[in-house]
């Protein structure tokens, strides 16, 4: 899984608005049970490295500081709409009643199993209504119905559609697109080398399932490459 969205310069303005040194951040997030060294947090907040969920949870918690100030974006998927609101992604599933397996398989895939009860749970827990909610569903369906697109077909024809789905830069998301596509189809020409080869069941079935575990994180790959969340130096 890819970093969330992360503000270095958020950070930095957290951390010295409390008059914290990285080092009081490293020994907060210590009793919180997250051990990192003083060099993670001079690397988070100089661009160089960005936390991971459980980085960021913690990050937030030291600093006395809402995960979104943080991540610095306007919510878009189920994902960040989670951690703006600072809950894990078990705490969450246990809070509406569903299996924390098929919750991240949800986020993952970008694809909504719950019931009816769930959902409207899970639009409570995430502080918007019900309509907000499917909205954020839809938008999710629809980003990963035209990746999957333009990544298996002609690509430069879903570049204006991508760019004001993710609301990005047309060029960088034509940059991200043409790199997808590339890695996309250095998978089935893998695919088509053994087959025609006559390689065993075991090694296609392996190519198979990385290519589907490649298409799960398409979203946050795209997204990662076409820039879409705040400057990654923080500017």
């Amino acid at each position: 899984m890819s970093t969330p969205p992360f503000s270095p310069a958020e950070a930095r303005a957290a951390r010295e608005r409390l008059g914290m040194t990285p080092g009081h951040v490293v020994a907060a997030m210590a009793q919180l049970g997250m051990h990192r060294p003083h060099e993670a947090v001079h690397a988070w907040e100089s661009g160089t490295a960005a936390p991971s969920e459980p980085e960021l949870l913690a990050l937030a918690d030291a600093l006395w500081c809402p995960v979104a100030v943080l991540m610095a974006v306007t919510p878009a998927t189920l994902r960040e709409h989670r951690l703006a609101r600072g809950f894990t992604a078990e705490r969450l599933a246990q809070r509406i009643g569903m299996d924390p397996n098929a919750y991240a398989r949800a986020e993952a895939e970008h694809r909504w199993p719950g019931t009816d009860r769930q959902t409207l749970l899970l639009a409570d827990a995430l502080g918007l209504s019900l309509e907000g909610l499917l909205g954020v569903l839809d938008r999710d369906n629809e980003l990963v119905g035209l990746l999957h697109q333009a990544v298996e077909g002609r690509w430069k024809v879903h570049v204006a559609a991508l760019a004001h789905l993710a609301q990005a830069d047309e060029r960088r998301v034509a940059r991200a697109l043409k790199a997808l596509h590339r890695e996309y189809t250095r998978f089935d020409e893998r695919y088509m080398g053994h087959l025609v080869a006559r390689n065993d069941d075991a090694r296609l079935r392996e190519i198979a399932a990385e290519r589907a575990a490649w298409l799960r994180a398409l979203p946050d790959r795209f997204r990662s490459l076409a820039g879409v969340g705040p400057d990654p130096a923080g500017r």
